[in-house]
């Protein structure tokens, strides 16, 4: 008996042990200055791009914009989408533009706390210096709004946020940066945007049991999003079979209309209203280009 005594004693310091070491281990990268003048209209263009108004702003609620999204439910528990003004407690007015790059392309906080990937950081990782300045430019215009966002609702262990530096090590990949060789610009445009900025995957691709995608499924459709909805596949055959050619995507995403005369509808139909609509016509087209042909991208 003594000797099992002593057994467990030691699996439990040991757990103890590896337990404070992953708390204290230290994640994300150091950041470089950035002094590039960013431009604001272009800032506010790949805010659009990239949902950020659509999921930071409870619209219904009557929030003000990106003042805090409404609640995101998930099996995980429901998260809330923080407050972006310019407000110095409630929002991001006392960052610096290093600050607002480590979130946006690390998933880290300016106090060094990871980022639940519910906030599509892995996406945004494609962001070259300049697209952060223009972004942090676009932000500063945002008139401050007091109140921070409530607190995440999770239940252990979900709410313990070191545990997130293990899902970090197990999922989280580079993306890669470089246009593909032997592509036209307007499919590499396409490309940035779907699988950066856009971040259709998030949504688009079924995860595993911790949240993380699974790339087998890349595009595949998903279930249980936020809410408790689903998604469709959009692969090049899926949009094929549903009758999409690459003008009529691009009218969908403009328009929200498919090819059937339906309409979008739930989460779609606002990534349309407060995204994608905004976009150019040459980006919507390559988009459409990208998302008919992205079997060769793999």
């Amino acid at each position: 008996m003594r000797k099992i005594a002593v057994v467990l004693s030691s699996l439990a310091a040991l757990g103890a042990a590896g337990l404070a070491a992953v708390i204290v281990w230290p994640i994300g990268r150091d950041v470089a200055p950035i002094t590039l003048v960013g431009d604001a209209d272009r800032g506010a263009y790949l805010a659009r791009a990239g949902g950020c108004i659509a999921c930071h702003t409870d619209v219904e609620g009557g929030g003000a914009p990106l003042a805090g999204g409404a609640p995101l439910k998930t099996d995980f528990g429901i998260f809330h989408p923080p407050n972006l003004t310019t407000d110095p407690q409630a929002g991001i007015g006392a960052w610096s533009v290093e600050d607002f790059a480590r979130a946006l392309r690390q998933g880290i906080s300016p106090n060094g706390q990871p980022y639940y990937p519910s906030f599509p950081y892995p996406f945004y990782a494609r962001l070259s210096d300049q697209d952060i300045a223009d972004l942090w430019a676009a932000f500063q215009t945002v008139p401050a709004a007091s109140g921070a966002a409530p607190a995440h609702e999770l239940a252990f262990p979900f709410d313990q946020r070191w545990g997130l530096k293990i899902w970090r090590a197990a999922y989280l990949a580079p993306p890669p940066t470089t246009p593909v060789e032997g592509r036209s610009a307007v499919w590499n445009r396409g490309r940035w945007l779907v699988e950066g900025v856009a971040h259709c995957a998030a949504c688009h691709t079924g995860r595993n049991f911790a949240g993380a995608r699974v790339p087998a499924l890349n595009y595949e459709g998903a279930r249980n999003l936020p809410g408790g909805g689903t998604s469709p596949a959009i692969t090049s055959d899926a949009l094929r079979e549903k009758g999409y050619d690459a003008g009529s995507l691009a009218y969908a995403l403009k328009t929200g209309i498919m090819p059937d005369g339906d309409v979008f509808g739930a989460s779609m139909g606002e990534v349309v209203n407060y995204g994608t609509a905004f976009l150019s016509d040459a980006d919507r087209a390559a988009m459409a280009t990208y998302l008919l042909d992205m079997e060769t991208s793999r």
